[in-house]
C-alpha cells in the first residue's frame, strides 16, 4: 500500500485561497509603493510621460521625413522645432487668453451661480433652501478661493519647477525622437525568443494607440473649441476667446472636460445675455458633444480609446487625486495604452520561428537607428516590407481615417 498523502495547512481549499490572497495583497502593496515613489519624483515622471506622448504623436512625421531621404538628425531637429513652435504657440495663446481675463471670468461664473440659485429658489419645484445655499457657497468659495488662484498662476508661484519640468521635457522629447529606436532596442534586451516577439507587438501597438489618441484628441478639441467659440461670438457672449480656450483644454479630459467647460460658458451667457442665450449655449454644447461622441471621435480616433466609460471615469478620478489636472489629462491615455499592451501580449496569434528571426533582425536594426519604419521603401527587403505593411494595417485601427 502506498503511504498516505501528506497534508499541510496550506493544501486544502482554504489554504490555497489564503496563498492567493497573500499574493494579491503583496501585488497591491507593491503597486502602492511604486505609485508613492513616482509621486515623489513627479518632477521627472510627468515631463517624461508628456515627452513620450508628444513623441508618439510626432514620430510618424519623423519616419516620413527619413523615408524621404532626410538624414536622421535633420529630420529629428525639424520635427522637434516644429512641434515646440506649435505647442508653445498654442499654450502661450491659451494662457494669455485665460489669464488676461481670469478675474472677470471668475466674477461672471460666480454671478451665474447666483442667478441659477435664484431661479431654483423661485421655481415651481420645492427644494430645501439650506442645501442649495450650502452647495452655492461651496461652488463660490471654490471659484474664488486662493487654491484656485494659486492653480491659475502656478507658473508664477512655482516658476522654478515649471521651467525645470519644461526644459526636462524638451530634452527628453528630443532624445526620444532622435534615439527612440536605440532606446527601444535597449529595453528589448531583456526579452528572447517568443517573448521578444510579444514585447515588440506590445511596443508597436502601444505606440499606435498613444499616437492615435493624442492626434485624435487634438482634432476633437480643436473642433469643439471652434464651434462652441463661434456660437459664443455669434450670440455676443463676452469672454468668448478665453471660454473657447478652456473648452480646448477641457476636451483633453474625456467624458466631463468639454461638458464642464460648456457649463461655464452657459453661466457667463446667463449673466451677460440672459436665460435665452444661456439655453442656446447649452443646446450648442449638447449638439457639439453628441456629434463628437457619435461621429467625430470614432472617425478620427478609431479604436485608440476602446475602454469602457466606467474605466475612464475611475481613471480620471484616480489621476485627479494623484496629480491634479495633469493627472486627469494623462490618466486616460495611460490606461488605454496599458489595456492595449495587455491585449497585445496575450494575443492568440501563433509565433513561428520565422517571426522570432524577424523580430531579432528588426531589433538589431533598431540598435543602429535603422528601423523598418524609417527605411525608404527601396531600401527594404521583401520581408521588411511585409512586416511594415502588417504594422500599418494594425495601426489603422488607432490612427485617423
Amino acid at each position: 500500500m502506498g503511504s498516505p498523502e501528506q497534508t499541510t495547512p496550506w493544501s486544502d481549499s482554504l489554504g490555497r485561497a489564503s496563498i492567493r490572497t497573500a499574493q494579491v495583497l503583496l501585488l497591491l502593496v507593491l503597486a502602492v509603493v511604486v505609485v508613492v515613489a513616482l509621486i515623489q519624483v513627479r518632477l521627472v515622471v510627468i515631463p517624461a510621460v508628456l515627452a513620450l506622448i508628444l513623441a508618439a504623436a510626432i514620430a510618424p512625421f519623423v519616419h516620413w521625413l527619413r523615408r524621404r531621404g532626410w538624414p536622421g538628425t535633420l529630420a529629428t531637429t525639424a520635427s522637434f522645432l516644429g512641434l515646440l513652435l506649435a505647442f508653445g504657440g498654442v499654450i502661450t495663446g491659451i494662457v494669455f487668453a485665460v489669464m488676461s481675463q481670469a478675474d472677470e471670468l471668475a466674477s461672471k461664473a460666480t454671478d451665474g451661480v447666483d442667478r441659477v440659485y435664484a431661479l431654483i429658489r423661485t421655481g415651481p419645484i420645492p427644494v430645501d433652501d439650506q442645501q442649495i445655499q450650502q452647495a452655492r457657497d461651496a461652488v463660490v468659495d471654490f471659484a474664488t478661493s486662493s487654491t484656485v488662484g494659486a492653480g491659475a498662476i502656478s507658473g508664477l508661484s512655482a516658476a522654478g519647477n515649471f521651467i525645470t519640468g519644461a526644459l526636462l521635457m524638451a530634452v527628453i522629447l528630443f532624445f526620444f525622437l532622435k534615439d527612440g529606436e536605440s532606446i527601444w532596442a535597449f529595453l528589448l534586451r531583456a526579452f528572447k525568443g517568443k517573448n521578444l516577439v510579444k514585447a515588440r507587438r506590445v511596443g508597436e501597438r502601444s505606440l499606435n494607440v498613444l499616437g492615435g489618441y493624442v492626434r485624435g484628441t487634438a482634432v476633437v478639441a480643436l473642433v469643439d473649441s471652434f464651434f462652441i467659440g463661434l456660437a459664443l461670438v455669434v450670440l455676443g457672449v463676452p469672454l468668448a476667446l478665453p471660454l473657447a480656450a478652456i473648452v480646448f483644454i477641457g476636451a483633453f479630459i474625456p467624458l466631463i472636460g468639454a461638458t464642464l467647460a460648456g457649463v461655464l460658458a452657459a453661466l457667463v451667457a446667463l449673466v451677460a445675455n440672459g436665460p435665452v442665450t444661456a439655453l442656446i449655449v447649452i443646446i450648442v454644447v449638447i449638439v457639439v458633444n453628441q456629434l463628437e461622441g457619435n461621429f467625430l471621435q470614432p472617425v478620427v480616433m478609431g479604436q485608440a480609446l476602446s475602454v469602457h466609460a466606467l474605466v475612464i471615469l475611475l481613471a480620471l478620478t484616480a489621476g485627479t487625486i494623484l496629480a491634479g489636472i495633469i493627472g486627469a489629462i494623462l490618466s486616460v491615455p495611460l490606461v488605454a495604452v496599458g489595456w492595449a499592451a495587455i491585449k497585445a501580449w496575450n494575443s492568440g496569434d501563433s509565433i513561428t520561428p520565422a517571426a522570432i528571426a524577424e523580430a531579432e533582425h528588426e531589433t538589431r536594426l533598431n540598435e543602429k537607428g535603422q528601423g523598418v519604419r524609417s527605411k525608404p521603401r527601396r531600401a527594404r527587403t521583401q520581408a521588411e516590407e511585409q512586416v511594415q505593411e502588417s504594422a500599418d494595417s494594425e495601426a489603422g485601427d488607432s490612427q485617423p481615417h
